[in-house]
């Protein structure tokens, strides 16, 4: 049972799609602290995962860990080539994920910006893009025959289908990764399965949980990669139980989003040294906790939508 219910409203230190604040609402059960964060304009029918996921951490708990840290990688916006290098540079992390296709930019700038990135961090660290779904397959082709020379890892959904990502993979001769194709679709196990990929995105609350996360991983037989929602340490510490429960980890998770927020609801927040984070449970601080409550209009907002997803969830399907 959910014994406690508390509204957050956290900045961010730069616009994330579309919002300059991350806000939810903390669930309290026996098992602990959930997070429940979907974006504003999510319907209920998405926002009943994010709260299968969020009472999961309150009432269930968390699979055992099979590791007690787990590497991360940086992350590079659409950023301009000595900025992106900065970051890159900076980090600290072993791997690199570097933006590419965003809307109003071309091909010229993702090169640049990743080969500021490459001559940063040096021929050892490991680069990876995302594009979001932004190409085409003839589009995705081209751009990668470009891209590839900085030696990628992998490409991150470089397509919106799962029939498009298999054909860029086969045609461009990259790795490729499925995220939202996986993660939508109306049954992301069976996606999962049916995937010709090698590398999927897994991520705690838009699947509903670290277990089904766990079902997901397990169906596509590949790497999986845990990826953040840009949540609170709070929400971190499932990404970290799912990325620590996973039998095998090859590939560095995109865990370090802590350092998006411009504050966080615990004194411990859970944020990246070295390229890696301890996989650990962070609790809520009473202090930060109030001083990041919401305004009441928002506060109420945030209930309603809360109200909303528990309506979804608890319908028959």
């Amino acid at each position: 049972m959910i014994d406690d219910l508390v509204p957050f409203r956290i900045p961010l230190r730069s616009r994330f799609r579309g919002v300059d604040h991350r806000q939810g609402v903390l669930l309290h059960g026996a098992s602990g602290w959930g997070e429940f964060a979907p974006f504003p304009d999510y319907p209920p029918s998405i926002t009943a995962t994010w709260l299968a996921a969020a009472r999961e951490a309150a009432e269930d708990g968390f699979p055992p860990a099979v590791r007690t840290q787990v590497p991360v990688n940086a992350i590079v916006p659409a950023v301009d080539p000595d900025r992106a290098a900065g970051i890159a540079r900076h980090a600290g992390c072993r791997t690199v994920k570097v933006k590419v296709a965003e809307p109003g930019q071309d091909l010229a700038q993702d090169l640049d910006r990743l080969a500021a990135v490459r001559a940063a961090v040096g021929p050892d660290v490991a680069l990876r893009i995302d594009a979001n779904r932004a190409w085409d397959v003839p589009t995705a082709v081209h751009a990668l025959a470009r891209l590839a020379v900085h030696d990628l890892e992998y490409v991150e959904q470089p397509c919106a289908t799962l029939g498009e990502l298999a054909e860029v993979r086969r045609r461009s001769g990259v790795a490729v990764a499925a995220d939202e194709s996986i993660r939508l679709a109306d049954d992301p196990i069976e996606a999962a399965r049916r995937a010709d990929v090698d590398v999927v995105i897994v991520k705690v609350a838009p699947l509903g949980g670290v277990r089904r996360a766990l079902a997901v991983a397990e169906a596509a037989g590949v790497p999986a990669v845990v990826s953040s929602a840009v949540d609170t340490s709070i929400g971190l510490s499932a990404g970290l139980a799912l990325a620590a429960a996973l039998p095998e980890l090859p590939h560095a998770c995109g865990l370090g989003t802590g350092l998006l927020l411009a504050a966080d609801l615990t004194d411990r927040p859970l944020v990246p040294t070295d390229g890696t984070m301890e996989v650990r449970v962070a609790t809520p601080t009473r202090t930060l906790v109030e001083t990041h409550q919401p305004d009441p209009a928002t506060m109420a907002e945030l209930l309603e939508q809360l109200r909303l997803a528990d309506a979804a969830l608890s319908r028959p399907s």
